[in-house]
Protein backbone atom coordinates (compact mmCIF):
# COMPACT_ATOMS: atom_id res chain seq x y z
CA UNK A 1 0.00 0.00 0.00
CA UNK A 2 2.70 2.54 -0.92
CA UNK A 3 0.17 5.22 -1.90
CA UNK A 4 -1.16 5.26 1.68
CA UNK A 5 2.27 5.98 3.11
CA UNK A 6 2.97 9.07 1.03
CA UNK A 7 2.38 12.22 3.04
CA UNK A 8 3.49 15.81 3.32
CA UNK A 9 5.90 16.21 6.18
CA UNK A 10 6.07 20.01 6.38
CA UNK A 11 3.41 22.64 6.87
CA UNK A 12 5.05 24.74 4.14
CA UNK A 13 4.44 21.98 1.62
CA UNK A 14 0.93 21.53 2.97
CA UNK A 15 0.15 25.21 2.40
CA UNK A 16 1.47 25.06 -1.16
CA UNK A 17 -0.57 22.01 -2.07
CA UNK A 18 -3.75 23.34 -0.46
CA UNK A 19 -3.61 26.43 -2.62
CA UNK A 20 -3.10 24.43 -5.81
CA UNK A 21 -5.77 22.98 -8.08
CA UNK A 22 -8.10 20.32 -6.71
CA UNK A 23 -6.24 17.36 -8.23
CA UNK A 24 -5.02 15.81 -4.98
CA UNK A 25 -8.45 15.54 -3.42
CA UNK A 26 -9.93 14.02 -6.56
CA UNK A 27 -7.11 11.49 -6.83
CA UNK A 28 -7.49 10.50 -3.19
CA UNK A 29 -11.21 9.88 -3.56
CA UNK A 30 -10.66 7.85 -6.73
CA UNK A 31 -7.93 5.77 -5.12
CA UNK A 32 -9.99 5.06 -2.04
CA UNK A 33 -13.29 4.27 -3.73
CA UNK A 34 -12.74 0.76 -5.16
CA UNK A 35 -11.68 -0.81 -1.86
CA UNK A 36 -14.48 0.90 0.03
CA UNK A 37 -17.20 -0.07 -2.41
CA UNK A 38 -16.45 -3.78 -2.33
CA UNK A 39 -17.70 -4.33 1.20
CA UNK A 40 -20.49 -1.75 1.37
CA UNK A 41 -22.67 -3.87 -0.95
CA UNK A 42 -23.35 -6.22 1.99
CA UNK A 43 -25.34 -3.42 3.66
CA UNK A 44 -28.35 -4.29 1.48
CA UNK A 45 -28.88 -7.59 3.31
CA UNK A 46 -28.92 -7.04 7.11
CA UNK A 47 -29.70 -10.70 7.76
CA UNK A 48 -26.57 -11.71 5.90
CA UNK A 49 -23.93 -9.74 7.76
CA UNK A 50 -20.48 -9.32 6.19
CA UNK A 51 -17.64 -11.46 7.41
CA UNK A 52 -14.69 -9.64 9.00
CA UNK A 53 -11.69 -8.99 6.80
CA UNK A 54 -9.35 -9.78 9.66
CA UNK A 55 -8.89 -9.41 13.39
CA UNK A 56 -6.98 -6.92 15.50
CA UNK A 57 -5.64 -7.23 19.04
CA UNK A 58 -7.86 -4.76 20.91
CA UNK A 59 -5.36 -4.23 23.71
CA UNK A 60 -2.75 -3.16 21.17
CA UNK A 61 -5.25 -1.12 19.19
CA UNK A 62 -6.26 0.88 22.26
CA UNK A 63 -2.72 1.67 23.36
CA UNK A 64 -2.07 5.45 23.44
CA UNK A 65 -0.99 6.92 20.12
CA UNK A 66 0.47 10.18 18.87
CA UNK A 67 -2.75 12.11 19.50
CA UNK A 68 -5.34 12.02 22.30
CA UNK A 69 -8.17 9.63 21.54
CA UNK A 70 -11.31 11.19 20.11
CA UNK A 71 -14.09 9.05 21.54
CA UNK A 72 -17.77 9.14 22.35
CA UNK A 73 -19.50 6.86 24.83
CA UNK A 74 -18.73 5.08 28.07
CA UNK A 75 -15.16 3.87 28.52
CA UNK A 76 -16.46 0.53 29.86
CA UNK A 77 -19.05 -0.02 27.11
CA UNK A 78 -19.32 -3.69 26.04
CA UNK A 79 -18.58 -2.79 22.40
CA UNK A 80 -15.73 -0.59 21.17
CA UNK A 81 -15.68 0.63 17.58
CA UNK A 82 -12.62 2.28 16.08
CA UNK A 83 -13.14 3.99 12.73
CA UNK A 84 -10.22 4.95 10.49
CA UNK A 85 -11.40 7.63 8.08
CA UNK A 86 -10.26 10.27 5.61
CA UNK A 87 -11.98 13.63 5.46
CA UNK A 88 -11.95 13.70 1.63
CA UNK A 89 -13.37 10.16 1.39
CA UNK A 90 -16.94 10.28 -0.03
CA UNK A 91 -17.84 6.95 1.61
CA UNK A 92 -16.74 8.31 5.00
CA UNK A 93 -18.93 11.37 4.43
CA UNK A 94 -21.85 9.13 3.46
CA UNK A 95 -21.48 7.14 6.68
CA UNK A 96 -21.26 10.19 8.91
CA UNK A 97 -24.01 12.07 7.11
CA UNK A 98 -26.55 9.24 6.98
CA UNK A 99 -25.62 6.50 9.48
CA UNK A 100 -23.53 7.81 12.35
CA UNK A 101 -26.23 9.79 14.16
CA UNK A 102 -28.57 6.80 14.24
CA UNK A 103 -25.83 4.53 15.61
CA UNK A 104 -24.88 7.16 18.19
CA UNK A 105 -28.46 7.53 19.39
CA UNK A 106 -29.13 3.78 19.51
CA UNK A 107 -25.87 2.49 20.97
CA UNK A 108 -23.43 5.21 22.06
CA UNK A 109 -25.86 7.35 24.04
CA UNK A 110 -27.31 4.23 25.69
CA UNK A 111 -23.91 3.15 26.99
CA UNK A 112 -23.55 0.08 24.75
CA UNK A 113 -20.83 1.40 22.41
CA UNK A 114 -17.69 3.46 22.72
CA UNK A 115 -16.99 5.02 19.30
CA UNK A 116 -13.45 6.17 18.48
CA UNK A 117 -12.40 8.11 15.39
CA UNK A 118 -8.85 7.99 14.06
CA UNK A 119 -7.26 10.06 11.33
CA UNK A 120 -6.25 8.36 8.09
CA UNK A 121 -5.83 11.18 5.54
CA UNK A 122 -5.35 10.14 1.93
CA UNK A 123 -4.24 13.58 0.76
CA UNK A 124 -3.16 17.03 2.00
CA UNK A 125 -6.69 18.43 2.13
CA UNK A 126 -7.80 15.59 4.38
CA UNK A 127 -4.78 16.20 6.62
CA UNK A 128 -5.60 19.91 6.83
CA UNK A 129 -9.25 19.16 7.66
CA UNK A 130 -8.19 16.82 10.47
CA UNK A 131 -5.84 19.48 11.81
CA UNK A 132 -8.69 21.98 11.91
CA UNK A 133 -10.91 19.49 13.74
CA UNK A 134 -8.13 18.99 16.29
CA UNK A 135 -7.79 22.77 16.67
CA UNK A 136 -11.50 23.27 17.34
CA UNK A 137 -12.41 24.23 20.93
CA UNK A 138 -12.54 21.44 23.49
CA UNK A 139 -15.52 19.20 22.92
CA UNK A 140 -16.01 20.43 19.35
CA UNK A 141 -13.99 17.81 17.44
CA UNK A 142 -17.00 15.74 16.42
CA UNK A 143 -19.17 18.76 15.51
CA UNK A 144 -16.29 20.07 13.36
CA UNK A 145 -15.91 16.69 11.65
CA UNK A 146 -19.66 16.66 11.02
CA UNK A 147 -19.55 20.15 9.51
CA UNK A 148 -16.62 19.27 7.26
CA UNK A 149 -18.35 16.12 6.02
CA UNK A 150 -21.61 17.97 5.33
CA UNK A 151 -19.68 20.58 3.37
CA UNK A 152 -17.20 18.13 1.81
CA UNK A 153 -17.97 19.03 -1.81
CA UNK A 154 -17.46 22.72 -1.07
CA UNK A 155 -13.83 22.32 -0.01
CA UNK A 156 -12.54 18.90 -1.12
CA UNK A 157 -13.05 19.65 -4.82
CA UNK A 158 -12.53 23.41 -4.74
CA UNK A 159 -9.93 25.02 -6.98
CA UNK A 160 -8.28 26.62 -3.96
CA UNK A 161 -8.60 24.23 -1.03
CA UNK A 162 -7.11 26.61 1.51
CA UNK A 163 -9.62 29.38 0.83
CA UNK A 164 -12.50 26.90 0.77
CA UNK A 165 -11.45 25.37 4.11
CA UNK A 166 -11.14 28.85 5.59
CA UNK A 167 -14.73 29.68 4.66
CA UNK A 168 -16.04 26.45 6.20
CA UNK A 169 -13.89 26.99 9.30
CA UNK A 170 -15.31 30.48 9.83
CA UNK A 171 -18.74 28.89 10.22
CA UNK A 172 -17.25 26.93 13.15
CA UNK A 173 -15.84 30.09 14.74
CA UNK A 174 -12.29 30.14 13.38
CA UNK A 175 -10.73 33.47 12.56
CA UNK A 176 -8.12 34.03 9.87
CA UNK A 177 -5.49 34.05 12.61
CA UNK A 178 -6.62 30.87 14.36
CA UNK A 179 -6.98 29.11 10.99
CA UNK A 180 -3.43 30.04 10.00
CA UNK A 181 -2.05 29.10 13.41
CA UNK A 182 -3.63 25.65 13.19
CA UNK A 183 -2.40 24.85 9.69
CA UNK A 184 1.15 25.97 10.48
CA UNK A 185 1.41 23.66 13.51
CA UNK A 186 4.16 21.29 12.38
CA UNK A 187 3.85 19.05 15.45
CA UNK A 188 0.14 18.56 14.82
CA UNK A 189 0.76 17.60 11.18
CA UNK A 190 3.46 15.15 12.31
CA UNK A 191 1.05 13.57 14.78
CA UNK A 192 -1.78 13.24 12.25
CA UNK A 193 0.70 11.50 9.94
CA UNK A 194 1.81 9.26 12.80
CA UNK A 195 -1.76 8.10 13.48
CA UNK A 196 -2.13 7.17 9.81
CA UNK A 197 1.24 5.42 9.68
CA UNK A 198 0.46 3.35 12.75
CA UNK A 199 -2.92 2.35 11.35
CA UNK A 200 -1.36 1.22 8.08
CA UNK A 201 1.64 -0.59 9.52
CA UNK A 202 0.31 -2.13 12.72
CA UNK A 203 -3.33 -2.78 11.85
CA UNK A 204 -3.13 -3.10 8.05
CA UNK A 205 -5.67 -0.37 7.32
CA UNK A 206 -5.88 -0.12 3.54
CA UNK A 207 -9.04 1.85 2.80
CA UNK A 208 -11.51 4.21 4.40
CA UNK A 209 -13.75 3.94 6.19
CA UNK A 210 -12.49 0.88 8.04
CA UNK A 211 -14.26 -0.11 11.26
CA UNK A 212 -12.79 -2.35 13.95
CA UNK A 213 -15.63 -3.69 16.09
CA UNK A 214 -14.41 -5.51 19.19
CA UNK A 215 -11.35 -6.63 17.27
CA UNK A 216 -13.04 -7.57 13.99
CA UNK A 217 -12.24 -5.45 10.94
CA UNK A 218 -14.80 -4.36 8.34
CA UNK A 219 -14.21 -2.02 5.39
CA UNK A 220 -16.84 0.13 3.73
CA UNK A 221 -19.60 2.58 4.64
CA UNK A 222 -21.84 0.19 6.59
CA UNK A 223 -25.56 0.90 6.75
CA UNK A 224 -27.47 1.40 10.00
CA UNK A 225 -28.94 -2.11 9.78
CA UNK A 226 -25.63 -3.82 9.07
CA UNK A 227 -23.70 -1.94 11.74
CA UNK A 228 -26.52 -2.57 14.20
CA UNK A 229 -26.35 -6.29 13.41
CA UNK A 230 -22.59 -6.36 13.93
CA UNK A 231 -22.91 -4.51 17.23
CA UNK A 232 -25.74 -6.75 18.43
CA UNK A 233 -23.54 -9.79 17.84
CA UNK A 234 -21.24 -8.45 20.55
CA UNK A 235 -23.88 -7.60 23.16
Amino acid sequence: MPHLLKRLTSVAALAAVLSAAALAGAQAQTAAAPAEATSSAAAAAPADLPQPEGTVDMAKLLEPGALPEMALGEANAPVTIVEYMSMTCPHCAAFHNSTFDAIKAKYVDSGKVRFIVREFPFDPRAAAAFMLARCAPEGQYFPMVSLLFRQQQAWAAAQNGRDALLQVSKVAGFSQASFEKCLTDQKLLDNVNAVMQRGAKEFEIQSTPTFIINGKKYAGALSVDVMSGLIDQNL
